[in-house]
């Protein structure tokens, strides 16, 4: 059986910029006539997705599939952590739950799951040409390395040639690669085939000297310089620039709740499209002045949230905006807390309540249960009544994550007047969903939506996967990267 060459990009720290970077290598690859896969052993990330299989993975390498132009399997991320509290995680093996884990025990446990995580890529590997593999955080955490199965363990178990990306929009780029090399066992050093200097912004020419200095001190070529660019991909939790940028207000104004566990927040990436639309996410009242729409997210813990929400102010804040005709719309977590009630016996959540009020503004309750519920969801909307009624008719496609049972979940779509609900993760990207539920708001307001014009989602994430490609290309030596590819350095 012919196996797939393999390369791995790992990176000096979190936000390097790794997930980005493999995506741009998945579609170069694929550009060249190559069949591509990425895989990441272990992802910690509060954005998920469900496979067609029903299987829940990360949405980086979700994205990365996506680059490659094929279907998101979970053995590209056999193992996902999803946060639950500052210590503790939900473990997803396989796309499945096992539990939550203390971090600690998952430390103790995390080498029996080699055999799953070298099961899942080599099964892939035998199916596809290449596979470009992710690494996290970075490979000289000196007090994790014991017992890696991501980073320098992993490149050891698949033999795979490493390249080492840093950040150089933070500052010390230098310093971190070669620190990071520096802190590396010998035989770790061997693996790393090169370095490459993320985000530069300016002329490389000045870069020159730095760059010989560190090829000469690090031992390995550098294998490209990518410049700062913007791309407008799905990126990874709470280091997402989205969260930080101050978006002026526009003709129409969208505001995103931002829960302190805050997920699937790429759920409303198609309102950033449109050039008259600001969406905002706040976590202030003093920050929410009176948008036209706002949107609760998904959470990994919603009793935790609501509570959040409530002591914040913004709770009451919402309920005046529904009050006063803003639609109000909520995903999964925030959808359940829109309802009357939240009950959680099991403590499934372990929020240490067993059942919360909610914010009264849909005539429902939920109740968490132990199974959660995995899976796609399509079909066409149907007695939607109120400000989105226009939706009927129109098809829809999405994926479900969640514990909790609501009395009103009829997919994809529950609610009337101006305040809705779903389970449905991605409910708004099929083809005319945003651009009516925005028209809908426009007519409301009374003023013209021809202004926002519309959309292709799918042709633009092309473009931007794309425009991602031909970065990196121009910045990778990509005669080294498949010299590196095939051995031969």
């Amino acid at each position: 059986m012919t196996m797939a060459k393999n390369i791995m990009i790992q990176g000096t720290m979190s936000n390097a910029g790794k997930s980005l970077l493999c995506a741009g290598l998945c579609r170069i690859f694929k550009q060249d006539g190559y069949r591509v896969a990425p895989f990441k052993s272990q992802n910690m990330a509060l954005n998920s997705f469900i496979t067609k299989d029903g299987r829940e993975m990360g949405r980086a390498q979700v994205v990365q599939a996506e680059a490659a132009c094929i279907e998101p399997d979970v053995r590209m991320n056999p193992i996902l952590l999803k946060p639950t509290t500052d210590i503790g995680s939900q473990v997803i093996v396989n796309g499945r739950v096992q539990g939550n884990m203390r971090a600690m025990e998952y430390y103790r446990r995390k080498r029996e799951y080699i055999p799953t995580v070298l099961e899942a890529y080599h099964t892939l590997a035998a199916e596809y040409d290449i596979v470009v593999i992710e690494g996290a955080g970075s490979p000289a955490e000196i007090n994790l390395k014991q017992d890696d199965i991501v980073n320098m363990g992993l490149a050891k178990l698949v033999d795979a040639p490493v390249l080492l990306v840093g950040d150089i929009d933070r500052g010390g780029v230098f310093a971190q690669l070669y620190g990071t090399v520096a802190l590396l066992e010998q035989e770790e050093r061997q693996r790393i085939k090169g370095t490459i200097v993320n985000k530069f912004r300016g002329d490389r020419s000045i870069l020159a000297p730095g760059l010989e200095t560190l090829e000469k001190i690090c031992g390995v070529p550098v294998a490209g310089v990518i410049p700062y660019t913007h791309v407008d991909i799905d990126d990874e939790d709470s280091l997402s620039e989205r969260f930080h940028r101050n978006e002026t207000r526009k003709l129409l104004d969208i505001a995103v709740i931002r829960l302190p566990r805050i997920s699937n927040f790429t759920d409303f990436s198609p309102f950033e499209r449109y050039e008259n639309v600001s969406l905002r996410y706040v976590e202030r009242v003093s920050d929410l002045h009176q948008p036209d729409i706002i949107f609760i997210p998904g959470t990994k813990s919603t009793i935790s949230d609501l509570i959040w929400l409530r002591q914040s102010g913004l709770e009451a804040a919402i309920q005046k905006s529904a009050a006063a005709g803003a639609l109000i719309f909520g995903i999964c977590g925030g959808y359940q807390m829109l309802g009357r009630s939240i009950a959680d016996p099991m403590q499934v959540e372990s929020s240490g309540l067993t059942e919360i009020a909610g914010m009264g503004l849909l005539d429902m309750d939920t109740v968490f249960l132990g199974e959660k519920i995995q899976r796609q969801t399509c079909g066409t909307f149907s007695n939607v009544a109120g400000m989105l009624a226009k939706l009927n008719g129109l098809a829809y496609e999405g994926y479900e994550i969640h514990m909790g049972r609501s009395n009103m979940v009829l997919p994809p779509l529950v609610g009337s007047g101006h305040v809705y609900g779903s389970y449905l993760h991605g409910i708004f990207d099929a083809p005319h969903i945003a651009d009516t539920v925005l028209q809908a708001v426009c007519h409301a307001k009374g003023i013209d939506a021809d202004a926002l014009s519309a959309f292709d989602g799918k042709a633009y994430r092309e473009q931007q996967y794309n425009k991602l490609a031909d970065v990196v290309r121009s910045g990778l030596d990509m005669d080294y990267i498949y010299r590196v590819l095939n051995r031969e350095v």
